[in-house]
């Protein structure tokens, strides 16, 4: 019989645990690690639609990139979030586990294939710092930096991230025609790396969730600076789980069914 807690211990393999942010709360979310598991369903978010839908189909495991809870909760009211999940969790016998910070900043991890997917080349750790834990030998940080695989202006880059990314809109900041070649990236919310973005060798910056004020420095600097916005940077986690779960599933010779939930969408809609 395989339980909850065989899950997480396959994900630990995936994206260690222990290299999470100190902020963050990947890890075991709700449910019971006993629990058994025949079916899970992978999500960005812990919503009520997710959670429905895992109900739907049977499912006795939620895994999402983003947490059921970033902090804790002074009261849980069963008529709103993140109680409403929690009770569907209860009665259904469905443990939710988050992959967060611990995904973005692994080995082959959300950002090398966010980095993959816009086509950025030899990439490396954009912010280094590995936690005591990990060896010394195993590289561990936040963001990564790479090369175009050919110079491209600006406006180029902004226009193949659009495309490449399936997404209807970004945002700009820079000259369009400035030449590319270096580029940062960070999935998610990058405003943190602005510093380390502005002093290093990368010419575009691309994350999601950038500040006004954040992008005034940037302008400053005459750098370069692509928001694809929150949901367009980390959406992809949802196929990047499934692939790196199924495989380690498989090598473990495991007999789980994993369902992608297909119907999130960004919560911005532009008018």
């Amino acid at each position: 019989m395989v339980r909850a807690k065989h899950i997480l211990e396959l994900i630990n393999t995936i994206a260690p645990f222990d290299i999470a942010e100190d902020w963050d709360n990947s890890g075991f979310q709700a449910g019971n690690l006993n629990w058994e598991v025949k079916k899970v369903m992978i999500g960005l978010d812990v919503s009520c639609g997710l959670m429905t839908a895992a109900k739907e189909s049977n499912c006795d495991l939620v895994l999402t990139h983003h947490p059921l809870m970033m902090r804790p909760e002074s009261s849980i009211d069963f008529n709103k979030m993140p109680g409403r999940a929690i009770e569907i969790a209860a009665r259904h016998r469905i443990s939710i586990i988050s992959v967060h910070t611990n995904l973005d900043k692994a080995n082959d991890g959300l950002n090398d294939y966010f980095a993959t997917k816009i086509g950025v080349k030899k990439t490396k750790v954009f912010l280094l710092e590995n936690p005591s834990s990990m060896p010394s030998d195993e590289v561990i940080g936040i963001g990564r930096i790479g090369y175009l695989e050919s110079k491209a202006s600006l406006k180029q880059l902004a226009h193949q991230v659009k495309e490449k990314l399936n997404l209807t809109h970004l945002r700009v900041t820079g000259n369009m025609d400035l030449p590319v070649t270096i580029i940062a990236i960070c999935t998610g919310s990058g405003g943190s790396l602005i510093d380390e973005f502005l002093k290093s060798s990368a010419d575009v910056y691309i994350t999601g969730d950038i500040k006004y004020h954040e992008a005034r420095r940037v302008e400053e600097y005459s750098k370069g600076l692509i928001d694809v916005g929150h949901f367009g940077s980390e959406h992809m986690a949802i196929e990047l789980l499934f692939e790196k779960l199924s495989r380690a599933i498989q090598t473990a010779g495991l007999n789980i069914q994993i369902k992608k939930f297909k119907k999130e969408k960004d919560p911005f809609t532009i008018v």
